[in-house]
């Protein structure tokens, strides 16, 4: 495999993993204090460097499509590590994660990924910041997509992969239909501000 890609795959999944972990513990305190802890998944993906979906793409250039998909792929991956570790937690992580599944498929997919939206501005804009040094935005930012309800398509892979086997497989085509129009609604909203202003990087 070419290394470029293995670097890529490599990087994509310990961002999954980072955000898992993250869901984890938002999972575990489903409140403001689990919002804010959230924010150290995505201190250490930018701190690192790594590969994340949302960190990526409002940042793609042409015919980079392909790198992102497998960014996401890899976040995906990552994710279900830590969903599979969840699964030995004493905590009631699997119902907590089916509360947000079920919530989720009742806002449905045109209203999912217009929310969605929000929270790919939001982290194109903290990742922005995060890349001058500027961290406080990130740590302002994600609990305030996590508050607003707003979807991340990785942190949300991270749930649903977390949810109990039976009522996952009873729900398939919905939780894709789903998940589909998050990934749309994130790349949309982390590309706003260059569809609207410009290249954040003019």
């Amino acid at each position: 495999m070419n290394k470029e890609l293995l670097s890529i795959i490599r990087s994509g999944i310990f961002a999954g993993v980072c955000i898992g972990i993250a869901g984890f513990v938002y999972l575990a305190e489903k409140s403001i204090i689990g919002a804010v802890l959230f924010a150290f998944g995505l201190l250490t993906v930018v701190n690192y460097k790594l590969k994340l979906y949302t960190g990526t793409a409002g940042f793609i250039k042409k015919g980079e499509v392909g790198t992102l998909l497998l960014i996401l792929v890899s976040n995906i991956v990552g994710c279900l590590i830590v969903a599979l570790i969840a699964r030995c937690s004493p905590m009631p992580i699997q119902e907590t994660a089916q509360g947000i599944l079920e919530a989720r498929l009742k806002t449905g997919p045109l209203c999912g990924g217009v929310l969605a939206i929000g929270c790919g501005m939001i982290m194109t804009t903290a990742v922005n910041f995060a890349r001058q040094g500027k961290n406080l935005p990130l740590l302002f930012g994600v609990p305030l997509f996590i508050m607003c309800g707003f979807p991340h398509c990785v942190a949300d892979a991270f749930y649903y992969l977390t949810v109990p086997a039976c009522f996952l497989s009873a729900h398939v085509w919905e939780v894709l239909a789903f998940y589909l129009s998050i990934v749309l609604g994130n790349f949309v909203g982390c590309n706003l501000y260059r569809i609207i202003v410009g290249n954040p990087s003019e």
